[in-house]
């Protein structure tokens, strides 16, 4: 760990904080959104869906348990950078193969600790999500400001493409009972674990496979999975659930996927305030009366105006803290979504049901 090291951040609104440098010395933008969790920190750091953000830890001791390849959700680092009160070069876990800074400064992740990370998701909370830049190489205001200002906002911007594996797989066995095409648009591996464990052969496609090439392999049913970016940006993903419904076979959505199949069905999304990051978050379940403790992580949402007007659709479930639609289902498809994420990796295993619902819907 540099801890001899300033690093500065500079917000778009002007916010400047001082803190020391983690990572990789270096230069680095994206947009500043924060995690609740109080562990899985890898997991969170190798999220597809977290391309091009700045993650904030809440928690106040990151880096204790070190890391471990298992822990990965992809083959890399995702994260643009990374924010918390008290980083941690020493860890606790036996079987940790590495520190946090050497994983972060191998990966070439730029981050800075030493700062009041509760004002800074304070901030978040009251402003909004926003841009910032995180430097432990340069410390001229206005150098940063022009560097910050060349980032582009996350609304209007499609990133799937860029995470997306660039050929097809295989995950499981090929003779278990079921067989799904999964549209890669930023793929996280607990996912296919948890479809594997339910006897399903799966066949990852990269995010812009025509719906054609996906057919050839006749599979039983469809997942849309999670990603990074604006939903509304990605018309070709759209386009590929809509040749899905049409089809009428069995469909699952996860989080950008879940956005996803509501455009397909002429439900608008929109850019959330602050949006929803963590893995204890309250969700209820309208179906069956019951509440689940959530792992999520999106900054993009469903417009509840157009699901409650929609002869297509029912919210199966809600946020309890914000009321936000948290999951759907077609009346007249075999298709459904949830915008948190049921494989929860990290996070509590109350959703689990959700690829059982699915791979019931393959019988």
């Amino acid at each position: 760990m540099k801890e001899t090291i300033k690093a500065v951040l500079l917000l778009e609104d002007g916010t400047y904080l001082e803190g020391i440098a983690l990572g990789k010395i270096g230069t680095t933008t994206g947009e500043l959104c924060f995690n609740t969790g109080m562990t899985g920190y890898q997991e969170i750091y190798t999220d597809p869906s977290y391309f091009g953000q700045i993650v904030v830890n809440t928690n106040a001791h990151i880096g204790n348990y070190g890391t471990i390849e298992a822990d990965n959700e992809s083959e890399k680092v995702q994260i643009s950078g990374m924010i918390c009160t008290a980083f941690s070069s020493q860890y606790s876990r036996p079987t940790a193969q590495a520190s946090l800074q050497t994983y972060l400064e191998q990966a070439g992740v730029t981050g800075m600790h030493g700062i009041d990370s509760r004002f800074l998701v304070q901030h978040i909370r009251t402003k909004g999500a926003m841009n910032g830049i995180i430097s432990s190489e340069i410390y001229d205001i206005p150098t940063l400001q022009a560097r910050l200002a060349q980032t582009p906002n996350m609304k209007g911007l499609e990133l799937s493409s860029r995470v997306s594996t660039s050929k097809p797989y295989f995950v499981g066995n090929p003779e278990a009972r079921y067989k799904v095409a999964c549209l890669d648009l930023g793929i996280k591996r607990n996912i296919l674990d948890c479809l594997v464990e339910r006897d399903v052969y799966c066949q990852v496609f990269p995010a812009k496979t025509a719906l054609k090439d996906m057919e050839a392999w006749k599979p039983d049913g469809y997942f849309i999975s999670n990603g990074p970016g604006d939903p509304s940006a990605m018309p070709y993903a759209v386009e590929t659930v809509k040749g899905i419904l049409k089809e009428n076979k069995p469909l699952f959505g996860i989080c950008l996927g879940h956005q996803l199949l509501a455009l397909a069905v002429d439900i608008s999304t929109y850019k959330m305030h602050h949006g929803h990051r963590g893995l204890n978050h309250p969700v209820k379940n309208l179906l069956t009366g019951q509440s689940e403790i959530t792992s999520q992580n999106h900054g993009f949402g469903i417009s509840e105006f157009d699901v409650a007007k929609s002869d297509h659709v029912i919210a199966t479930h809600i946020n309890l803290n914000d009321n936000s639609i948290e999951g759907l289902r077609l009346k007249d498809r075999k298709a459904f979504s949830v915008q948190y994420h049921p494989e929860s990796s990290p996070g509590p295993h109350d959703s689990r049901y959700l690829f059982d619902d699915f791979v019931a819907m393959l019988n």
